[in-house]
């Protein structure tokens, strides 16, 4: 008996483990960025995700946000390439700038956006514009 509970709860914690390194849908969820208080909120895979007070832009694959800002970068256009790669498509929510941009997961928790053909990422800060660099790390908020 005790061989038989050791054996089920050896292959239940193995199914566990097994699922839980192998998401099927990585690129989901909400990933920030505390050196420029941004984040990213994203589901590439079902591209679901509503601009919260914003519901005039529909379901898109995600959004670039500033915290204590309304403000944000609308993704477009998701292709995933793999677990671990995709590219995105985004633009200002006026509309006037955009760009291309290849996110990589690192692990199960860090996502880094690297800009690519486009305009540069500019958020709001403190009444002004501020740059965002090319690189950007981003770790999983759980």
């Amino acid at each position: 008996m005790k061989k038989t509970l050791f054996i089920s709860t050896f292959m239940l914690l193995g199914f566990s483990l097994v699922f839980a390194q192998n998401p099927t849908n990585p690129f989901k969820g909400r990933f920030d960025n505390d050196e420029y208080k941004v984040y990213l909120v994203l589901n590439l895979h079902d591209q679901n995700v509503k601009v919260p007070g914003q519901d005039l832009y529909g379901e898109l694959p995600g959004y670039l946000g500033k915290r204590n800002n309304s403000f944000c970068w609308l993704i477009t256009g998701a292709k995933v390439k793999s677990n671990s790669k995709a590219n995105i498509e985004l633009i200002n929510e006026y509309g006037s700038e955009d760009l291309e941009a290849m996110l990589t997961l690192q692990g199960d928790s860090l996502l880094t956006l690297k800009q690519g053909e486009g305009s540069d990422i500019k958020v709001p800060n403190k009444g002004k514009w501020q740059k965002l660099p090319s690189t950007l790390i981003f770790k999983r908020k759980k």
